[in-house]
């Protein structure tokens, strides 16, 4: 799904199937270097998924909007955790940080959206109690 209150036409779409990852982009430059690669860093202990890497962000131009949506496993979740506390997570130089995000149980998605560039590179949906 493009980014919502956006055209569909502004949006460049970017999917990673095997990670269950998608990240859309409306800029005023969006390089074709920009994409997604798995990641080759170690997850959290909190991961419910992958870790997925945000290849070129550095070289967009005019950000207007970045969303991000990963697929995480719910069977993951640690015993008594509430689904609706799972995060988008970015390894900063400071660990893994969650950031604002969205939680859709029917789809077991979470997505973080933004108008401008996550504070690291490396993603991952995560346990955020």
């Amino acid at each position: 799904m493009p980014i919502p209150g956006y055209d569909p036409g502004t949006v460049a779409e970017f999917t990673l199937d095997r990670a269950g990852a998608r990240l859309d982009v409306v800029a005023g430059v969006v390089p074709e270097t920009v994409g997604l690669e798995p990641a080759a860093t170690d997850p959290p202990a909190a991961a419910l998924s992958k870790p997925v890497e945000l290849v070129g962000l550095d070289e967009l131009r005019a950000i207007e909007a970045i969303r991000i949506e990963l697929v995480y496993d719910p069977a993951a979740l640690p015993p008594g955790a509430s689904p609706t506390d799972v995060a988008v997570g970015v390894e900063t130089d400071d660990g893994w940080t969650p950031i604002r995000s969205a939680v859709d149980l029917e789809e077991t998605t979470v997505t973080a959206a933004s108008n401008d560039r996550p504070p690291g590179s490396t993603v991952v949906a995560m346990y955020a109690d």
